[in-house]
């Protein structure tokens, strides 16, 4: 007699998936690559802990399609990061999974090839191998956690991660979020909202317990500490920005009231630029100025930027694919973001030196 069918109904089929273990394997850790990882792990906890004035800057590409593309302007950036140091640290914004509302390009990790393939274990290894060649390089590199179980193959290399609007209030992200080794940036919800992310936050703060994968590619209990890094990243919503004055400082005063620390970071993307990316630089200035100003609560920002201006559709024919430009979201080109951050360096090397002055008179 056939047992009724119940289990896996729609999936097609279960393709082999190299463990974690065996990518680091693969693809290990140097030692200069993970004293850059480090590194950047520390000086973004000091700066939330404000025992460094700096504000820091998540800038790169939309998302990563093209390895080469990217370390080019990661060799760019890391020249202009050395030049701004004393004044900003910079990470460099590797995004490599993209979540979507309805459908298309899953991002790099998901479909490499971008055809539809989704050859996931080639995404895993090419993406942990770029994020290796850019700690090599020395530029520390902030991402997207939004897969649960990518972290595991890839977090060693990564000093930031951001858990997206869509999915600050999916329990599972703040959970994945309270283990992450990282600082991690929540950002606020689809509609403008401040309350998920905040929820988020206090969540991530405590010990979870669920179900997850091993570096061996078991199927695990994870039991985490909780993460104290959590902080509010504004991106606007609701069709509104909220990285004006008076929308930081509600903001500010809403995480006081939560017993959290008033640590914002704002995204100059997204609906703070009405995803204009010629409004971005506008947005970041404004954010300097409330610096400038007082604002001690805007502890970072984060632009959308690439090789070239603009975005492109994905081709049928991959080979007319323009090299350095967006294939997600519009960017600012390199020079707009050289002028920018060196820009914002002249402007609030003031601030930092003052800051460092009274903490170093305290």
């Amino acid at each position: 007699m056939n047992p009724i069918a119940l289990e896996n109904l729609n999936v097609d089929r279960f393709d082999a998936m190299p463990t974690p273990a065996d990518v680091h394997a693969l693809i290990p850790l140097s030692e200069r690559a993970a004293v850059t990882v480090a590194a950047g792990r520390r000086a973004l906890e000091a700066i939330l802990e404000r025992r460094d004035p700096r504000p820091f800057v998540v800038v790169g590409p939309c998302s990563i399609h093209d390895p080469a593309a990217a370390t080019e302007y990661a060799q760019r950036l890391k020249t202009l990061a050395d030049a701004v140091a004393d004044t900003l640290l910079i990470v460099m914004r590797v995004y490599f999974e993209k979540p979507r509302t309805v459908t298309g390009w899953k991002g790099y990790i998901n479909d490499p090839r971008m055809d539809d393939s989704f050859h996931i274990e080639e995404g895993i290894v090419a993406g942990r191998r770029l994020l290796a060649q850019l700690a090599e390089l020395g530029l520390p590199t902030g991402s997207e956690a939004l897969d649960p179980l990518s972290p595991q193959y890839l977090a060693d290399l990564v000093s930031w991660y951001a858990i997206g609007a869509r999915t600050t209030e999916s329990q599972t992200h703040r959970e994945m979020a309270s283990g992450l080794s990282t600082p991690v940036g929540f950002k606020n919800g689809t509609d403008g909202g401040l309350e998920v992310a905040i929820n988020a936050i206090r969540s991530a703060r405590h010990p979870h317990s669920f179900l997850g994968i091993s570096s061996a590619g078991r199927t695990a209990i994870v039991r985490t500490r909780g993460n104290r890094y959590g902080h509010l990243v504004l991106r606007g919503g609701g069709g509104r920005p909220n990285y004006d004055t008076v929308s930081v400082r509600l903001a500010e005063r809403d995480l006081q009231r939560a017993g959290l620390p008033a640590n914002i970071v704002v995204d100059c993307s997204h609906a703070n630029s009405i995803k204009d990316p010629s409004l971005q630089p506008l947005v970041f200035m404004d954010c300097v100025h409330q610096m400038k100003e007082g604002a001690g609560a805007i502890v970072g920002m984060m632009l959308e930027s690439h090789l070239h201006a603009g975005n492109q559709p994905i081709p049928a024919d991959r080979a007319q694919l323009r090299y350095g430009v967006s294939v997600t979201d519009a960017c600012i080109d390199w020079q707009t973001t050289e002028d920018l951050l060196q820009r914002a360096c002249d402007e609030l090397a003031p601030v930092v030196t003052r800051r460092r002055a009274a903490a170093a008179a305290c």
